[in-house]
């Protein structure tokens, strides 16, 4: 018999330790595993089981991570039925500066809602942001899988636990500190059509103790391959068209002025005179000819070859605990982490050059086409040039991505009297994130396209195209008779440099006991104090300071940090033998204009008989704003859609700070409702249904961008236009701000049923989350429902009203196999109005054999097979950039997998 003593660890559902993901196999029988206390990650209070607690929670243990056959948390999170939206895809049109990284979106209420804890302690947050500037913690850096004992969700919000953060629920990553010996396993997974993408995947972890001392270490490498969207396209050729391309298009300013004069046009391009589709340009048929050599329109580039949708990563990352016990009911616990996970994702060859007042070409440049144009005008002996660097026939450009972290906690726990003990720890935890992007540098661009460009130009001389000085070729012609120099390129593209720094210190210091009893059990009380001090930043390169780049533009450097003080109280009251009563407080204060919240929790449980559990919860929580939220501005890049003429493009989209330079931004507010039951009617078959319930008031966001388009496309404030307010979108600007409100509502239920044969246990299990409502109050799009929409123009997440997995489990003595259905219902599209986003349903598979059964010289070896999407099912399409919605649907095909693994 083992006996395992858990510490910090979750779930209700009833009478099961290990309550299996997608209703898995519980392969441990009452004989192999006996808990001896528990203390459930929700509270502070000791001694509780999982049968015992009031909140809906979900354990996922090592081997389920095994069963579902996932190589990172990323894997596991696109399986959850009760998420919706994570950003766990390379895309570059949504997801730009998360690459590399992963996260949960619990509830779809945001990267920023679900609070992640590793062995009950807070972890940093990443050093970059999403493209809404939501900061989030990067659960790829947390900690080597194989290190994983369990990972147990919260998912009524416990804010009135453990803070801000909490909103959505918790997941706190429970390490196998008790592991003794050394185990082994190395992981090989593929595409089998479409890519020739792979993961590779070697673990490491050994233990070592005495009566007194305990050690734990793990390592682990990931490298994976790409996939690019030449090898697996998924988006129309029209959905990835740029009118931003090389070749391109121009302005004649004389041109313009008769257009608007007889045909009452505003600004219109003319295609490149001298190429377009004879290079790979698109001219949409040629254009309308208004005379010789002048045909309206542009020369659209097609970049959707050149994108990734799964970018190469390599991941490094080691772990090691101590224990010691010191005597006297007294622990010493060191923990010690280290993460560097490195990402390549390609861009297009160069981005659209934006800055059209800094492209404007003059009539003395040698390739100059226009000359004998009728509308060339020699009072205004110059053109501007609509287009890019480079487009057809150049390479893709590499976008890389750096993340280092490191976390240390040291711990104290131990008696302080018969029936009070204490938890004293101190937790500091770093992320540095690291990007680089190459784009065109405006002012190299301009001075090329005058004639001064390069690195050895000696402008002073005055005369263009000499003295070490070169011309930028904007024309086609650079396709054939008058070729772009690599050094003159290289002086217009330059890389921009961001370094983002993230870090978090807390202490925490935890009492706690019995204050009394009644006919049915003690009093249980918890009360503590936290102390958090967060630091954000960002530094960025020279020329990002000034604005100096053609696309991405630019940003100042920014860095702030604040310190949050917490007290909290928690009690449980054993009411009667078959009803507990929980309540929970915490009070906890920030500087400046945020100010303090103090947030309650009720929770009851009726144990109705040894069959039969009863949940109910309630509870407040709030959310305050991040650092960068308070004080940060950020430039990303996103597709935007202009309401005045339906052309869609990139732009650039920026939050700006107040004149004052801080933002007012209060505390998001929310109230959660949670009622469920656990019901075992027959031997073997476990039931579970939860209604759930959130409202949030005050909601902080990123003002959406499409949103601010829709509602004024002409505010000039807000949508900066080339050439005024007559030419394309070229910035929007957006702000952080509270919201009116969300409300999301839905139910969760599970079942399972074990059949024990003589072969093995049988278990059919089915899962299911049906969101009902998900209203959104959003300052520029309106009141909006949700609930099965996309939500792309506005500050929700895509949210489809069904996720379901469902599927058969077989566990024999020394042979495992499952088999897994998910579907994921379809969506409204509202970024194209009156289309829909269908529905998708996969099949994953896995055998498992445990070579123990047959030698015992390989007992503790195992080899895994297994297949994902086994029916090459392609995401639903989508008419957007990349062609699929990426925070719901995973882009890759069938991947088949092996693993080996060995314990001694």
């Amino acid at each position: 018999m083992r006996t395992l003593k858990y510490r910090g660890s979750t779930a209700l559902v009833a009478g099961c330790l290990t309550l299996a993901l997608s209703g898995q196999v519980i392969a441990q029988s009452d004989e192999e595993m006996t808990i001896e206390e528990v203390v459930v990650t929700g509270t502070y209070l000791k001694g509780k089981s999982q049968f015992d607690s009031p909140s809906p929670l979900t354990v996922i243990g090592a081997a389920n991570l095994n069963e579902i056959g996932a190589s990172n948390i990323a894997d596991l999170v696109q399986t959850l039925t009760i998420n919706n939206g994570a950003q766990n895809n390379p895309d570059a049109f949504t997801q730009n500066g998360t690459t590399g990284t992963s996260n949960f979106n619990l509830r779809g209420l945001g990267v920023a809602s679900t609070l992640v804890l590793l062995n009950g302690r807070r972890q940093v947050v990443a050093g970059t942001i999403t493209n809404d500037g939501i900061a989030f913690v990067d659960t790829s850096s947390l900690v080597p899988q194989i290190a994983i004992q369990r990972i147990e969700i919260v998912k009524d919000g416990a804010a009135a636990i453990y803070g801000t953060d909490a909103v959505a629920g918790v997941v706190n990553f429970i390490t196998d500190d008790n592991f003794e010996g050394v185990e082994l396993s190395g992981k090989w997974q593929a595409l089998t059509d479409e890519g020739s993408q792979r993961d590779l995947q070697v673990e490491g972890k050994f233990g070592w103790g005495n009566d007194r001392t305990h050690v734990m270490g793990a390592v682990s490498y990931y490298d994976r391959t790409p996939l690019t969207t030449s090898e697996r396209r998924l988006s129309r050729t029209q959905d990835d068209q740029s009118s931003l391309g090389n070749p391109g298009a121009f302005y004649l300013p004389a041109l313009n002025e008769f257009l608007a004069a007889n045909l009452g046009l505003g600004a219109t391009p003319i295609i490149d005179p001298t190429g377009c589709d004879e290079h790979g340009g698109d001219s949409g048929g040629g254009g309308t000819v208004i005379a010789p050599g002048t045909a309206l329109g542009v020369c659209r580039f097609d970049f959707g070859d050149y994108y990734n949708l799964v970018p190469e990563e390599d991941r490094l990352q080691g772990y090691l605990t101590l224990t010691q016990e010191l005597g006297d009911g007294h622990e010493l616990r060191l923990e010690g982490g280290y993460a560097r996970n490195r990402a390549t994702r390609n861009n297009s060859p160069t981005f659209p050059y934006l800055q059209l007042a800094s492209s404007v070409v003059p009539a003395y440049h040698p390739e100059f086409p226009f000359l004998s144009n009728p509308f060339f005008d020699p009072t205004r002996p110059y053109a501007v040039f609509l287009g890019r660097a480079i487009g057809n026939g150049g390479d893709a450009s590499p976008n890389q991505f750096a993340s280092d972290t490191y976390r240390f906690s040291a711990s104290m726990t131990g008696d302080v009297s018969e029936n009070w003990s204490y938890d004293v720890a101190v937790t500091h935890a770093y992320n540095g994130y690291d990007l680089e992007t190459r784009d065109v540098i405006t002012q190299n661009f301009q001075n090329a396209l005058f004639g001064y460009g390069g690195d050895n130009c000696n402008a002073s001389l005055g005369v263009p195209g000499a003295n070490g000085c070169e011309f930028f070729n904007p024309f086609a012609t650079s396709y054939t008779t008058a070729p772009n120099s690599q050094s003159i390129l290289d002086h217009v593209i330059g890389t921009q440099v961001i370094n983002g720094t993230s870090k978090t210190t807390v202490v925490d210091a935890i009492l706690s006991g019995t204050i009394g009893s009644t006919s049915s059990g003690d009093i249980g009380l918890a009360v503590g104090i936290q102390v958090r001090d967060e630091l954000w930043g960002r530094e960025y390169d020279d020329i990002s300071n000034a604005d100096g780049f053609a696309f991405i533009i630019g940003n100042d450097d920014f860095e702030d940090n604040r310190t949050a003080k917490a007290i909290f109280a928690e009690t449980l009251i054993p009411v009667t033998e078959k009803f507990d009563l929980s309540l929970a407080l915490r009070h906890e204060k920030y500087g400046g204009d945020i100010g303090s919240t103090t947030d309650p929790k009720i929770s009851g449980l009726f144990r109705a008989n040894d069959r039969t559990a009863i949940r109910l919860s309630y509870s407040t929580s709030f959310r305050a704003p991040s650092v960068f939220q308070v004080s940060g501005t950020s430039t990303s890049l996103n597709q935007v859609t202009d309401p005045l003429d339906g052309s869609t493009a990139f732009a650039a989209v920026r939050s700006f700070l107040p004149a004052d330079g801080t933002r007012e931004i209060k505390p998001e507010q929310g109230k959660a409702w949670n009622a469920g039951i656990s019901w075992e009617p027959a031997d073997g078959l476990q039931i579970d249904l939860d209604y759930w319930h959130y409202k949030f008031t005050d909601v902080i966001i990123g003002e959406n961008y499409q949103a601010v388009v829709n509602a004024d496309p002409m505010n000039t404030d807000r949508v900066i236009r080339a050439f005024g307010d007559t030419g394309s979108i070229v910035m929007v600007m957006v702000d952080f701000v509270n919201a009116s409100s969300v409300k999301t509502e839905g139910f969760d239920i599970s079942a399972k049923y074990s059949i024990n044969t003589d072969m093995g246990v049988f278990q059919p299990f089915f899962e299911a989350t049906h969101v009902l409502n998900y209203d959104i109050d959003d300052p520029q799009a309106g009141k909006i429902d949700g609930a099965g929409s996309r939500n792309f123009s506005n500050f929700g997440s895509p949210t489809p009203k069904w996720r379901m997995n469902g599927g058969l489990a077989f566990a024999g003595e020394t042979t495992d196999a499952r088999v897994y259905v998910r579907r994921i219902s379809g969506m409204d599209d509202d970024q194209n109005p009156g289309t829909r986003i269908g529905s998708m349903t996969t099949v994953d598979a896995r055998f498992s054999m445990n070579f123990g059964g047959f030698s015992e010289s390989l007992d503790g070896t195992s080899l895994s097979l297994g297949v994902i999407n086994a029916f090459d099912k392609k995401p639903p399409q989508v008419f957007t950039n990349g062609g699929f919605e990426s925070k719901t649907h995973d882009p890759r095909g069938r991947m088949v997998y092996a693993k080996i693994t060995t314990r001694f």
